[in-house]
């Protein structure tokens, strides 16, 4: 049964109906529990009946003593629904199943995830059948639904059918539609994808923008087009201005954008007290950066500067919820909904002790519950890699005089090329070789980048926004033997330096994705950003320098399939070649 389209089956709902008269034993009993009531602003005291996944009853009454049910007395503990994270990206290196469980034991029991990396690798069908499949955790999942590729594909026309986007909005598992990456064209003439933002809107479903820095004329212009929220607001006054035009907005804690705090202090000056069209996001973290929490760390920071706390729970939880229309079933303890509810020891640590997911326990007293599972990724063609073709030293010929200056992690600019590209190594002290290669060896682009290393020999990797491989490297040996090293091992991100191999992330879930643990992730990327650093990487998040430097929506110039391409004006500088 779609788990998304009807959750419990008529037999179960008289079921339900069934305990509360007391001719069924409910599963679990939450007795003398001080609760989060989100509709009510309050702190209310109840006994709490779950019955399987589902709760049944919240009031003053107890039901009837019956051995198979399990009673858990509340007292001295604060529960709140589970945490909603309503904007994750979970291919960043780790993968949705090893998310899930992790953001599991935060209290984060809801996913709403971008499929972007799910167009590129997979036909819509293993696609499908692989949403269906990952609901074996306890979290829920749910998706969004991409309008472009956020890169310049050889073939884009072929990346996004009508067919293909009509079939993943009517998915019940995908909520929302977006987000806009490519909101310029949108305004511009692009009625390809306001079409889909419309089937969308008719389909009573959200569509989510992505307008960094947008004046107020933009904003209302994309609020007429469709454009329902946004998570790109920078200051307390874009917040503001965001709200007033009536978009839900979500506030951003990520790995690159660490603006929550500065955001709550910015809302003070702005005069900003009601909270209700306001969620948080993590946006798709980098793996380092949850170990300090996900949607519970947004909540820390949230009463850290202020919000009231039953404001900062319902940022991560019913407010997502009712935005996204799912708030009959998560969002809030009350009949009807599904038994995800976090126990905390005070208001002040949102950090659960105890978690019930789907009615189940996936943590206790501060210890992970056994149950999780591995993931057959295998069985959805998502095997490690099999590259059957070799790099060459003709691949490795650089004469394009244009190169990508970093400006920070993510923002790239042009600059002219003065270094002699003849010889084997970078004699420079902070330009590197670079170059972007079709995953199937059918073509490639080859130019330079500044500020990325002063010493690095080569770096391999095949994590990249459109699965095609990133050489970045000062000599030409190095980034041979770091691309034969990640053949040998199906994919990932290897290092190579004065003719070892310095490092590797194996990457076998299509070399995008580890199938390790979180911790062990977190662990694995940590060395990957030391070992960068001993090298010369001067900022803080090299994964994401990697992911989007071939990502057409940020400026000023980027490495895409197409070639090089300065993002303004949506011009192709330097055509890829064929190889």
């Amino acid at each position: 049964m779609n788990e998304h389209r009807y959750r419990w089956r008529n037999r179960q709902l008289r079921e339900h109906v069934a305990v509360v008269d007391g001719a069924h034993a409910p599963s679990i009993v939450l007795t003398n529990a001080t609760y989060l009531n989100v509709y009510l602003k309050q702190w209310i005291e109840a006994n709490i009946w779950i019955y399987d996944d589902r709760i049944v009853y919240v009031g003053d009454a107890l039901p009837d003593s019956n051995e198979s049910t399990e009673v858990v007395d509340c007292t001295g503990q604060y529960l709140v629904p589970g945490y909603i994270e309503p904007h994750a990206h979970p291919f960043q290196l780790y993968n949705p199943h090893r998310l899930a469980q992790y953001a599991l034991q935060t209290g984060t029991t809801t996913l709403i995830n971008d499929n972007l990396v799910l167009l590129f690798l997979l036909h819509k069908k293993k696609a499908f059948s692989l949403l269906e499949n990952l609901n074996d955790v306890p979290a829920s999942m749910y998706w969004w639904s991409r309008f472009d590729s956020q890169s310049a594909l050889q073939q884009e026309d072929h990346f996004l059918s009508d067919e293909d986007v009509q079939s993943w909005l009517e998915h019940d598992a995908v909520i929302q539609g977006g987000e806009l990456t490519s909101w310029p064209s949108v305004l511009k003439d692009d009625d390809r994808v306001l079409h889909w933002m419309q089937e969308t809107k008719r389909k009573r479903k959200p569509v989510e923008g992505h307008f960094p820095g947008a004046s107020e004329k933009t904003l209302t212009k994309m609020k007429l087009l469709g454009t329902d929220s946004d998570h790109e607001s920078m200051t307390g006054e874009e917040v503001w201005n965001r709200i007033r035009l009536g978009y839900m907005t979500a506030l951003r804690y990520s790995s690159i954008r660490p603006d929550l705090p500065k955001l709550l202090q910015e809302m003070k000056d702005w005069n900003i007290k009601v909270y209700d069209r306001l969620m948080m996001t993590t946006d798709g973290a980098t793996p380092s950066f949850y170990e300090q929490g996900i949607m519970d760390r947004c909540i820390e920071i949230a009463l850290e500067n202020g919000v009231p706390d039953y404001e900062a729970y319902s940022m991560a939880s019913y407010n997502a919820a009712k935005h996204f229309g799912i708030d009959h079933r998560i969002g809030s303890i009350a009949p009807g909904c599904v038994a995800h509810i976090n126990f905390l020891k005070d208001l002040e640590h949102p950090t659960p002790v105890s978690v019930l997911a789907k009615g189940k326990w996936v943590k206790q007293e501060g210890q992970a519950v056994d149950g999780m599972t591995t993931f057959d990724w295998d069985k959805h063609d998502l095997s490690p890699l099999q590259i059957d073709w070799e790099l060459t030293e003709r691949d490795l010929q650089f004469s394009i005089p244009l190169g990508l200056e970093m400006a920070n992690e993510v923002i790239l600019r042009p600059y002219a090329v003065q270094t002699e590209l003849s010889g084997d190594s970078v004699g420079t002290d902070n330009e590197a070789f670079l170059m972007l290669i079709d995953r199937d060896g059918k073509w490639k682009v080859n130019s330079m980048i500044k500020g990325f290393t002063h010493s690095l020999g080569g770096l391999v990797s095949s994590y990249s926004n459109t699965g095609d491989f990133i050489f970045i490297g000062k000599n030409k040996s190095d980034m041979k033997m770091a691309f034969d090293r990640m053949k040998e091992i199906g994919g990932g991100i290897v290092l190579a330096h004065e003719g070892e191999i310095v490092y590797e992330l194996p990457l076998p879930v299509a070399g995008m994705m580890s199938d390790k643990e979180m911790e062990t992730i977190i662990s694995e990327e940590q060395e990957l950003k030391r070992i960068l650093g001993k090298h010369g990487y001067p900022f803080q998040d090299p994964v994401y320098t990697l992911l989007f430097l071939s990502s057409t929506h940020l400026p000023f110039i980027r490495i895409t399939p197409k070639g090089i391409m300065d993002v303004k004006k949506k011009e192709v500088l330097f055509p890829a070649i064929m190889r």
